[in-house]
């Protein structure tokens, strides 16, 4: 399961940070924010070459010794950015996707509330408690 999942504003600021453990939160920070301009390499790369049709899925935008980090786009430019441990062999890519899928549709739910408004960081309790579900269980 995830170690961190973020949610990343059209302009590049965090909506959304989780991590587990939470003491190594600022690595998280960095990991995260190293990681977008891979998926603005991606994106620009996918857009060029299919014009305006794109799979919303990036895939695995990098690994690192002991993580990999995930992209993942929507249609409104927000990235959402999954770190998974990388001693988790077990975790395949249609996992990932559905993970993906997931947060996507609880983000929508989130952007459908009349009180929220865009842009701001996301404090849903029920969005809180999806992300609670994918991240790893510690203790």
């Amino acid at each position: 399961m995830a170690v961190c999942i973020a949610v990343i504003a059209k302009e590049n600021y965090p909506l959304y940070i989780r991590s587990v453990p939470s003491q190594n939160e600022l690595k998280f920070h960095y990991t995260v924010h190293t990681s977008l301009d891979v998926v603005e390499e991606k994106v620009s790369a996918v857009g060029k070459s299919l014009g305006d049709q794109r799979e919303l899925y990036l895939g695995l935008l990098y690994p690192t010794e002991d993580y990999k980090v995930y992209g993942y786009v929507t249609n409104s430019k927000v990235k959402f950015v999954i770190v998974v441990d990388s001693s988790n062999t077990s975790l395949r890519d249609n996992e990932i996707r559905s993970m993906f899928r997931k947060l996507h549709n609880s983000f929508t739910d989130v952007m459908c509330n009349p009180f929220y408004n865009p842009g701001d960081p996301i404090q849903s309790k029920a969005f809180n408690g999806i992300v609670s579900g994918m991240m790893v269980q510690t203790g």
